[in-house]
């Protein structure tokens, strides 16, 4: 019998979730149901706390094609802390249907470390993401019905900085033009979509500490130009109210649990390459207040998610981990190394060693905000004896502790040593430090992030972002954290360059405000906002049985 995550996930026992929030110490009046196995939680009718939980922050190597599992490490991972006994939650991102439906896949791990209800969770799940996409479009047809109605504002049609959403990866929609059909059918423009969880909103709502902050962002959130080119904000268009309305109910965490009855709290979903990349605040400080242990994952690799877990979240929600893991895989060092996806399963302990120099970087740049990492070497069926010692030789040569881990197969039993090295280092203090102060200019903190993360030789802005930055430090926005839009598959902007590339430099060719979320997204390369499918998306793969169940879904 062919094992997949959909097969594994169907035959797990699943328990009600009033049983999983009592593990978590949750009082049963601070649940909201939606159905057997899924439930928000009323973070404001929660016992206080005194204490609250430490932060272990998973991320990893830059990603392949191949595939790393850091959310199967990250889940297992939290299963294993609860199999030795520690209170435990572990906190994610929700998956967005545009990788569901395309390339990428879900967001919930795999094998017999995922959370379940695996098909509700990849799917719509509690109807956050659409709750977004919903408040980012009535925003747009709030802009777009004041231009049609007068437009008081003096807004400038041609300069509207608001985008539509939606959650799928759909080329099509990047550039579109609306209002056309007479007068009768609005003002004519140019418009466009991004995908939802690269809207501000999503950002704003991950940054939230409170419904009051929630309202108070999106009031603060740049959404045009004027004519005499002045900013206008969703404040002067009076309309924060009734956004926070439509977001009251996605605002709250959403409590679900893992294969092993391990508590889990998912909630909020940015990339972390077109955005910040982590889940929501309130999740993750949620779960600081019910566990002595948050297991927590960044968006693909160290020089993308974690960098801006440290610099955004950690600066936003006044905490930093306690504890980093990096996790590898030989594949991905093969892959970094040169050899191409196809024979991946073909021994090549030389292409290891290569590759190894990609994963190097990362730990350094761990290192370089004061804590130690720990890498989790994801164990697969086609590793040799040889390409794993070549791993463990170089981490021995370089003080760097390593675990395997074989958590897709075993679930937390194959994540122990893992875990047990962790509990070790959060018994000790970290020196943690942020790369860049937000007073430092916005050249500067490019600067250190290209350099210092990237490894690059630095940067160059083209006559546009040049432009923008005018207008930045106009308007006193500079004093921001910067939030890198930049392809995860390479250190550099070009995915192509895999391994440790040098000498290379960032091109930024547009900065774009976003007030409510509080940072600076700075377009690299050629990232887009709003993905394409793939020839063969894996849409084409799924159905529906004929008793309703999933069919096809990884």
């Amino acid at each position: 019998m062919t094992f997949t995550d959909l097969s594994i996930a169907t035959n797990a026992t699943i328990k009600p979730i009033q049983e999983i929030a009592t593990k978590a110490g949750i009082p049963l009046e601070s649940l909201e149901l939606y159905g057997k196995y899924k439930a928000k939680i009323d973070v404001s009718s929660l016992p206080p706390v005194t204490k609250l939980g430490q932060v272990v922050l998973v991320t990893a190597l830059s990603p392949t094609p191949a595939g790393e599992g850091k959310s199967t490490v990250t889940v297992g991972l939290a299963d294993a802390f609860n199999q030795l006994g520690e209170s435990v939650i572990v906190a994610l991102r929700e998956p967005s249907l545009g990788p569901v439906m395309g390339m990428k896949g879900g967001a919930t791990g795999g094998g017999y470390a995922q959370v379940l209800p695996m098909e509700d969770i990849n799917l719509h799940f509690t109807g956050d993401i659409h709750a977004i996409t919903t408040a980012n479009n009535a925003l747009s047809a709030l802009i777009d019905n004041h231009l049609h109605q007068g437009n008081t504002l003096n807004l400038d049609p041609r300069r509207i900085a608001w985008k539509r959403v939606l959650d799928m990866n759909d080329r099509a929609l990047r550039q579109i033009t609306i209002g056309l059909g007479g007068p009768l059918q609005g003002v004519p423009r140019q418009d466009g979509f991004d995908i939802t969880v690269a809207s501000e909103i999503m950002a704003v709502l991950c940054l939230s500490t409170s419904l009051e902050d929630l309202k108070e962002r999106l009031a603060q959130m740049v959404i045009a130009y004027t004519y005499d080119k002045e900013p206008v904000t969703v404040r002067q268009l009076g309309v924060e109210g009734a956004l926070t309305l439509l977001l009251k109910d996605a605002f709250k965490p959403n409590l679900v649990q893992t294969i092993e009855g391990t508590p889990a709290i998912i909630h909020g979903g940015p990339f972390a390459n077109i955005a910040h990349g982590c889940n929501s605040l309130m999740a993750t400080n949620t779960a600081r207040r019910l566990a002595d242990i948050v297991v927590t994952e960044a968006g693909f690799g160290a020089d993308l998610g974690a960098e801006k877990f440290m610099h955004i979240k950690s600066r936003k929600g006044g905490f930093h981990p306690d504890a980093v893991v990096i996790v590898a895989t030989i594949r991905a060092l093969k892959m970094h190394g040169g050899i191409e996806k196809s024979l991946l399963s073909e021994p090549n302990a030389d292409a290891v060693k290569r590759g190894i120099t990609n994963l190097e970087k990362h730990v350094d740049t761990i290192r370089q905000f004061g804590i130690e990492p720990i890498v989790a070497l994801n164990q697969f069926i086609t590793d040799t004896e040889v390409e794993i010692a070549e791993v463990m030789d170089w981490s021995q040569a370089n003080e760097v502790q390593i675990a395997l881990t074989q958590v897709w197969e075993h679930g937390g039993k194959g994540g122990l040593e893992l875990a047990k090295l962790i509990k070790q280092e959060l018994g000790r203090p970290t020196n943690f430090t942020m790369l860049y102060d937000e007073t430092d200019s916005v050249e500067e903190k490019l600067r250190i992030i290209v350099q210092q993360v990237y490894g690059g030789a630095g940067v160059q802005l083209t006559d546009s972002a040049k432009r923008k930055l005018v207008e930045l430090k106009k308007y006193g926005w500079d004093a921001l954290p910067i939030c890198m839009a930049k392809t995860q598959y390479s250190l550099s902007d070009q995915p192509s360059l895999h391994g440790r590339p040098e000498g290379f430099t960032i091109t930024i060719r547009d900065i774009i405000p976003k007030l409510g979320a509080g940072f600076l997204v700075c377009l690299t390369g050629d990232i887009m906002t709003m993905p394409g499918l793939p020839k063969q998306p894996a849409a084409l793969k799924m159905d529906v049985g004929a008793g309703g169940e999933a069919i096809g879904l990884f």
